[in-house]
């Protein structure tokens, strides 16, 4: 785990996990969105990598996609709103999410070592399977970036120990069988797939998919280490464009609050 994760996930309450697309609505408008989800109070940022075929995601995600490709936006340039993002903000970790097809394209080792350079310290590759890391694991550990890993709800005893071999920085519980932001599971079943997760791993066990408000942060933040929000932050930037940031961070910041508070209640 690099030290900026270890950090994030080592404070009295669960980390906040915000997730932005990057280019959406343009590369030149990132930065600023990406500064807002860090005055809101998010602890790690996911910048998703978009793709043509992001089959993980819903419609909130595929559009921000299409939106960002039409504005041009290049792995070139998310390594630079990366750099820029890292000049700003030594301390705050920062995760690349999205598809092997951008991340492979020049090759594993180009890829980890710009990415490296570019100050990230993880990635999220939605469609390489464990059994397959040798296609990206290996460079990305050797660059000193954490390949972070998904957990399902289909996700065994059986396969469990192939998902944690080599994964780093934090296990991403993927709480729903489906696609992003439509859907929540229900909070018992996080609580129990938490749990079994937990007997499993070191690392921090956090969810996502489906979470929007700050009263689901908080019972997830209860129980889990992290809570994943990705969505609906992408709608509040399709609705406002280049003036999100203002925005953005009014609605962070409820779910920062009610993230900290849950995790003090249970202190109590």
């Amino acid at each position: 785990m690099t030290t900026r994760l270890a950090a994030a996930f080592a404070q009295d309450h669960a980390a906040l996990v915000c997730f932005v697309t990057a280019g959406d609505p343009t590369p030149a408008a990132t930065p600023a969105i990406l500064d807002a989800l860090v005055a809101g109070g998010a602890d790690v940022i996911e910048l998703g990598m978009p793709f043509t075929d992001p089959m993980a995601d819903g419609p909130a995600i595929q559009n921000a996609n299409i939106r960002s490709l039409a504005a041009g936006t290049r792995t070139t340039d998310i390594l630079s709103i990366a750099a820029g993002f890292r000049s700003r903000h030594p301390n705050v970790p920062l995760v690349l999410m999205g598809y092997a097809n951008p991340m492979l394209r020049h090759g594993s080792a180009a890829f980890a070592r710009a990415a490296a350079d570019s100050g990230v310290d993880g990635v999220i590759c939605v469609d390489i399977p464990p059994e397959e890391d040798d296609a990206l694991g290996p460079a990305l550990r050797a660059a000193g970036i954490a390949p972070i890993r998904l957990a399902t709800p289909t996700t065994d005893a059986a396969r469990l120990p192939a998902v944690l071999d080599g994964a780093g920085g934090f296990l991403y519980y993927v709480s729903v069988a489906g696609i992003t932001g439509l859907q929540q599971a229900q909070q018992s079943s996080i609580e129990d797939a938490v749990a079994r997760l937990m007997d499993a791993t070191d690392l921090p066990v956090a969810v996502g998919f489906g979470v929007r408000t700050p009263d689901q942060a908080a019972a997830i933040a209860r129980v889990a280490d992290g809570v994943v929000v990705g969505s609906a932050i992408v709608e509040i930037v399709a609705a406002h464009g280049a003036d999100a940031p203002g925005p953005v961070t009014t609605y962070v910041r409820s779910l920062a609050d009610a993230v900290a508070s849950a995790r003090k209640v249970v202190a109590a």
